[in-house]
């Protein structure tokens, strides 16, 4: 009889273990479809931790690192109460992602004809692959790329903005003022980038390339 009880709760605990596994499952498929959403419409979890592993409760809270990634290999901290554990899951995105259309050479612009949408695994992807093809806009290919290759954001400059020994006005910003003055660019920069630039008097400042191609100053 002793023996019969055993194997009952044994069987009882292993399925008990496993409806709590595949609810954790739902769980973390809804979890990470809501932080792909506008990435990925079609995510599937597999939770590579042990059953004996997981969390007890039933409704445990996820969380990942700020800078974590969110597909692949993905490790979640998942808490139920004072308990803490982490789980390591695998995370299969499907969506859309920038190619190039052409065969790009190196340094050459990209223009809307260069790139285009494909759609397909983004956890297969290289590192930093675009996924949004407005990021393409003035952007210059540090490498040939081949027709259908991913096209990675490692792989793409902005095109530069200002030029070393161009001429450029800086604008200095304070507290109820602002001050203009000329000076020559030391180095290329894009928008949004810094760029040191000397002055007539010879003194060097560092400035924010605006769209303008003015370098801003914040005093």
């Amino acid at each position: 009889m002793n023996f019969l009880k055993i194997g009952l709760a044994a069987v009882l605990l292993f399925l008990s273990q496993n409806v709590l596994a595949q609810d954790l499952n739902a769980q973390l498929t809804s979890f990470f479809a809501t932080r792909l959403a506008g990435f990925s419409d079609e995510v599937a979890v597999t939770i590579r931790t042990p059953n004996n592993l997981l969390p007890a409760c039933e409704q445990p809270a996820l969380s990942v690192t700020g800078n974590a990634k969110l597909w692949g290999n993905v490790n979640v901290l998942a808490i139920c109460g004072n308990e803490k554990r982490y789980l390591q899951v695998n995370v299969q995105a499907t969506g859309n992602y920038v190619v190039a259309a052409q065969a790009i050479t190196r340094g050459s612009a990209l223009d809307p004809g260069s790139v285009k949408l494909a759609r397909g695994r983004l956890d297969q992807l290289p590192p930093k692959t675009m996924l949004d093809i407005a990021q393409a806009q003035d952007a210059i290919s540090l490498r040939d790329l081949a027709p259908g290759q991913p096209v990675q954001l490692s792989l793409l400059r902005q095109a530069w903005r200002i030029k070393a020994g161009q001429r450029v006005q800086v604008i200095a910003n304070g507290d109820g003022f602002s001050v203009n003055g000329e000076g020559q660019a030391l180095n290329n920069a894009a928008v949004a980038q810094n760029a040191r630039v000397r002055m007539a008097s010879g003194q060097i400042v560092s400035g924010t390339v605006g769209s303008d191609g003015n370098i801003l100053i914040n005093l």
